[in-house]
């Protein structure tokens, strides 16, 4: 018997995601919360949040502090999916495009490829930048306001035009390397070498740097080399002919990225001695554990079903990550980024 529930949707560009939440009557006057979620029409991931029953009222402090991560990323119950506000973050109306991975077999044809340009890309927060004359925003991944760094709020209202820039938030820096809006005139639609051109010369500064863009197979070959040299996170690939569209294509795309080394958003599973998390992915309906990471002493241990981003060499089959290392929590992400599928796994030897 169900006790509460509820059904929270997300439309994100060409994403449309359902989210069920409830507390289920488990006997004995004892309860337990629940969840599902997925692509609205399709059979949904589901998973418990309470490793046994509990009390009522334990149930349902779970329960809420699920619902309210969910409508903190942008979940609503509106079946329309407008994301939810509040006066912490509120609703952009500004959705990124997302990009697919590549493996290095592509990377090579698409070095090659002259209808592709090369970026580097850096190892930060997705932000992007929004100038309204005297207003400046920075918006997330899942489009909501968030709070930015003086030095880029600063760079930022230095342009006297309004603009919307993409980019990547390493530390007190934002490397920019797309433009969606200019003049209060969208430019989305536009092939993205006339977007790149009007970023370069916007005129931004200080602390937003316009990434470099690598076009002939030439410079794109010595910046991979540089790149993976120098032990870079990885390298972007857009076609420069392609508008800019928010959300992530199932497969594909008009804008890839290769790694060099490998990253995963995982769930932490229980707090271990000695400054170290256990974590876990999900597969289908079960949360898999893939190891422990250790917390730096300069950085605060992660609470339990907080999501942290670790880099690692490679994972085993059934197995764990093999020598992980702490990113950080990455409060923009949902519980349907952890899924097993990220993983890279160590190729088997003959």
């Amino acid at each position: 018997m169900t006790s509460e529930q509820i059904t929270l949707y997300l439309k994100q560009g060409t994403s449309d995601k359902v989210y069920n939440a409830s507390i289920e009557d488990a006997g004995n006057n004892s309860f337990i919360v629940n969840f599902a979620y997925g692509r609205r029409g399709s059979t949904l991931t589901t998973g418990t949040k309470t490793k046994k029953p509990v009390d009522y009222a334990a149930a349902k402090k779970v329960y809420n502090k699920l619902v309210k991560d969910k409508t903190s990323k942008g979940y609503t119950p509106g079946d329309e999916g407008t994301q939810y506000v509040d006066t912490d973050s509120k609703d952009t109306g500004v959705h990124c495009q997302l990009l697919n991975f590549i493996d290095e077999p592509k990377v090579a044809k698409l070095i090659n490829d002259d209808k592709w340009w090369a970026q580097e890309k850096h190892d930060g927060k997705r932000m992007l930048v929004h100038k309204q004359a005297d207003t400046i925003i920075a918006i997330n991944r899942k489009g909501l306001s968030v709070g930015a760094p003086d030095t880029i709020l600063k760079s930022a209202g230095k342009v006297a035009q309004t603009y919307l820039v993409d980019g990547e938030a390493v530390g007190e820096k934002l490397f920019a390397f797309d433009l969606l809006e200019i003049d209060n005139t969208d430019v989305k639609p536009t092939p993205y070498s006339e977007r790149v051109s009007q970023l370069e010369s916007l005129g931004l500064e200080s602390s937003i740097v316009v990434v470099e863009t690598a076009k002939t197979t030439e410079d794109k070959q010595q910046l991979y080399d540089r790149l993976k040299a120098s032990k870079a996170e990885g390298v972007v690939f857009k076609k420069h002919s392609a508008s800019y569209t928010a959300g992530r294509p199932n497969s594909g795309g008009n804008q890839v990225k290769f790694k060099f080394y490998a990253t995963a958003s995982v769930i932490v599973a229980s707090l271990n001695e000695k400054r170290s998390v256990a974590v876990a992915v999900i597969d289908g309906d079960n949360q898999v554990g893939v190891g422990n990471v250790t917390i730096p002493p300069n950085k605060k241990v992660p609470a339990v079903n907080s999501i942290i981003e670790v880099r690692y060499l490679y994972a085993y089959k059934g197995g764990n990550l093999y020598q992980p290392t702490y990113l950080g929590v990455r409060d923009d992400m949902s519980l349907e980024d952890c899924l097993i599928s990220q993983l890279k796994y160590k190729k088997e030897t003959e």
